[in-house]
């Protein structure tokens, strides 16, 4: 998906003051009136005539504008780097905290479709405060059977810059290329790239059946030298386009803690050649490592190389994603995929989209099928949250989510819907909505809290019951580490 700029919104003001009111003595409308939105005065719920003010605090009125148009995202990074400066003592910036990649990053329940595109479920619940809801839209992929998947062309373009010495960077790096070379099938292909003050190929694409070649590429990575990233990526893209396969899935997988300070560290060139490539049908994965990591560079190559972005701090992480996780998503089963919610105006007074602020369309682009998407690969779930100000006492069809993507070789569009009756929400999201859309609201609150606390006061004590409670309810490790990093955040807070 091409880029757009990067915008710090208020998008969770609405769940995150009513999440933090779920315990005792909460007052949802003492919260709103004493946290200011960012560098405003929250306004009230807008009218016809005040749209354009509503716009720039982030509600949108829905008589006017009844209409949410985004692109698909499955990033993870933001969640994966905010974890590890939280375990480590620090807070992160507010400026890397993108909420729906903190949602993403989470095991979602989704059935999935019988065939190649995506199966559509809208849910919700009240909240607290009176007249006032979440409600989710879940798209989801069709796994697949890695046996069954086509060829892959993947190069490796990996950082040695003399950053890359820290623990927990190159050496995890090796260890995760050697894993996921066990993992990939006979009729894959590999490169390896490594760039410091330069690139250097260190190994052609060489099928799989020359894994021990491979390996002694791998054996090679060796720290030294600055970081031209450009001529990284330069290199890596030749290496790609040169072994190009139609019947593959051809990608270029960068490997860097995203500190560029050499060749071309003007961004803008850089993202331009990786959105010409993307063109070309070779993707982009960045997997981002490092204690000092360059977040917002390798989450806009990312979305410029149509693909996505993760971090990993960990060797558990790294297995999970190079072992597991990419092999069995390396082919693509949408292209420009996005997702657009109409809202029902004599149900909806006001809705506001949580995250996805660099991922917003307009409302014409939607079926605009020249217009870049999110590439979507096989068993993936893409979760948006809406914080709703409903009409007192309204009744009916609340609001319509539609998924449009093009087939990933012929580029045919299809389109998929689903609804949601203002009497199909869950009378309340603790008490009575399923486990996963509670565990969502909390950690779509807690990203909120960690973006701006000033702004949305949250009380962190009751989000940490909430998990906790979830944790068990779920029994998923990963809302117990949650649960784990709230508490970490209140006592470096």
């Amino acid at each position: 998906m091409k880029f757009r700029p990067l915008v710090v919104g208020v998008g969770l003001v609405t769940v995150l003051t009513l999440a933090a009111c779920g315990g005792p003595g909460g007052s949802a409308d003492g919260e709103r009136a004493a946290q200011p939105a960012i560098g405003a005065d929250r306004r009230p719920v807008p009218s016809a005539t005040q749209t354009a003010n509503a716009e720039e605090d982030g509600d949108k009125d829905t008589t006017t504008a009844q209409i949410s148009t985004f692109a698909l995202d499955v990033d993870t990074a933001s969640y994966g780097y905010a974890r590890r400066t939280l375990q480590e003592g620090r807070w992160p910036a507010p400026a890397e905290i993108r909420p729906e990649e903190w949602v993403n990053a989470f095991r979602q329940d989704y059935a999935q479709p019988s065939g190649d595109g995506f199966a559509v479920h809208v849910d919700g619940a009240k909240l607290p405060s009176r007249d006032e809801a979440v409600m989710r839209v879940g798209l989801q992929t069709r796994g697949t059977d890695a046996a069954q998947r086509r060829p892959a062309n993947l190069t490796f373009v990996v950082d040695v810059s003399g950053s890359m010495a820290e623990p927990g960077r190159l050496d995890l790096v090796k260890s995760a290329l050697n894993k996921l070379l066990d993992q990939l099938a006979p009729g894959d292909q590999v490169s390896i790239v490594a760039f410091s003050d330069e690139a250097t190929v260190l190994a052609s694409m060489t099928p799989l059946t020359a894994r021990e070649e491979l390996r002694s590429a791998v054996d090679e990575l060796v720290v030294d030298g600055g970081t031209n990233l450009e001529s990284g990526l330069v290199a890596g893209y030749e290496e790609a386009s040169k072994a190009f396969r139609t019947a593959a899935t051809n990608r270029v997988i960068l490997l860097s803690d995203g500190l560029a300070n050499q060749g071309s560290t003007e961004w803008q060139a850089i993202l331009d050649r990786v959105e010409e490539h993307a063109g070309k049908r070779v993707t982009l994965l960045t997997v981002g490592v490092g204690r000092d990591y360059g977040d917002e560079l390798m989450e806009q190559l990312a979305d410029n190389g149509d693909g996505m972005a993760v971090y990993v701090s960990s060797q558990e992480e790294a297995d999970r994603i190079f072992a597991t996780q990419l092999p069995a998503t390396i082919e693509l089963r949408a292209r420009d995929a996005k997702a657009q919610v109409v809202f029902n105006p004599s149900v909806v007074e006001s809705y506001q989209l949580v995250g996805y602020e660099n991922r917003a369309l307009d409302a014409e682009e939607f079926r605009d099928d020249t217009r870049d998407g999110g590439e979507i690969g096989p068993g993936h779930s893409v979760t948006a949250l809406y914080a709703l100000r409903l009409k007192p006492g309204a009744e009916g069809q609340l609001a319509q989510a539609t998924v449009r993507w093009q087939d990933p070789d012929t580029r045919a569009a299809s389109e998929e819907s689903a609804s949601l009756r203002a009497d199909d929400l869950a009378g309340s999201v603790w008490d009575e909505a399923p486990v996963r859309l509670q565990v969502d609201v909390v950690v779509a609150a807690f990203a909120g809290y960690m973006r701006d606390k000033k702004a949305f006061g949250l009380d962190l004590s009751t989000l940490g019951e909430h998990a906790s409670r979830l944790a068990t309810d779920s029994e998923d490790p990963m809302v117990a580490e949650l649960a784990t990093l709230i508490d970490k955040a209140r006592s470096v807070g």
